[in-house]
């Protein structure tokens, strides 16, 4: 297994504190602060060990209070709101030095039979058809077009999750594009075959790219020095199995941005088109005042 995803997967190995307390620690990636990602993971991972009889969970809904310290242990407290015949739901609160920096509900049900239907996919290039996003980068700059270095390291980093922006085009003009995004995304190596493991890495890559799609109107990036951006609750719904480990498409939209706020949707889908979960997410996207 890939050194880095072998990381990943020990620090959502959560360690117990108690009965309903887990700790965790923080992937260094540099940041200065915790990827809000990470916390959204490890919170399903701590609410998901209280719950009984192996109950798979069906949606999520998070807030991200205050940016997180990478650098100390994060403890999340679960509350044990309700288990009923169907249904369980917990509630988590994220603390660091002594304050809670991230509150989230997860809703849990057992599978049961019912209609079914689903969205379409979008029609995109396979991921084959897509460069991974350093080499996609350095062909750019290669033949001569100009990107940031906030987006080339970014870009460049290596992490834990592939990923294949189809619209690599958005970073090279800088100009308003349709408010649409769409990117494929993998672990870079396989995964243990527990589909709790797989949900938690999928909540994990559901905060990477989202916020940054509220942008794409307007011909910016969060990667700008004049926009201060910062997710500010997030919201995922699984509908059907998956693996984290092969091509997922993130199809993403942002229908509304305003008041310094940007709001994004997100569909996931196998690469045979089977829509397995949702996404939205509200983020700040503040113009950064220039001092007189």
């Amino acid at each position: 297994m890939a050194a880095i995803v072998a990381e990943l997967l020990d620090v959502l190995d959560l360690s117990g504190l108690d009965q309903d307390r887990f700790r965790g620690q923080s992937l260094q990636t540099g940041w200065f602060r915790v990827f809000g990602g990470q916390v959204v993971a490890q919170a399903l991972v701590a609410a998901s060990r209280t719950v009984p009889d192996s109950r798979p969970p069906h949606s999520l809904h998070a807030y991200f209070l205050l940016g997180g310290d990478p650098n100390a242990p994060i403890d999340y407290a679960v509350e044990r709101i309700r288990d009923g015949r169907s249904f369980s739901t917990r509630r988590v609160v994220a603390e660091q030095h002594g304050r809670a920096i991230f509150a989230m509900s997860v809703s849990y049900h057992d599978a049961e039979d019912g209609v079914s239907h689903q969205a379409e996919m979008p029609d995109v290039p396979a991921p084959e058809d897509v460069a991974e996003a350093p080499a996609a980068a350095a062909r750019a700059v290669q033949g001569g077009a100009v990107i940031p270095a906030p987006i080339l390291s970014y870009f460049g980093r290596q992490r834990p999750i592939e990923l294949r922006p189809v619209e690599i085009e958005r970073y090279l003009r800088r100009a308003p594009l349709e408010p649409r995004f769409h990117v494929w995304l993998r672990a870079v190596d396989r995964l243990p075959d527990d589909p709790a493991i797989h949900r938690a890495v999928l909540a994990y890559a559901s905060d990477m790219t989202l916020l940054d799609a509220t942008l794409v109107p307007h011909g910016q990036t969060v990667f700008d020095g004049e926009i201060q951006s910062a997710s500010l609750d997030h919201a995922l719904w699984f509908h059907r199995p998956f693996r984290a480990d092969e091509w997922l498409l993130y199809a993403q939209d942002t229908p509304s941005a305003g008041g310094a706020r940007g709001f994004a949707r997100g569909q996931i889908f196998t690469r045979d088109g089977i829509l397995v979960a949702s996404v939205a997410q509200e983020g700040m996207i503040r113009p950064r005042r220039v001092e007189a």
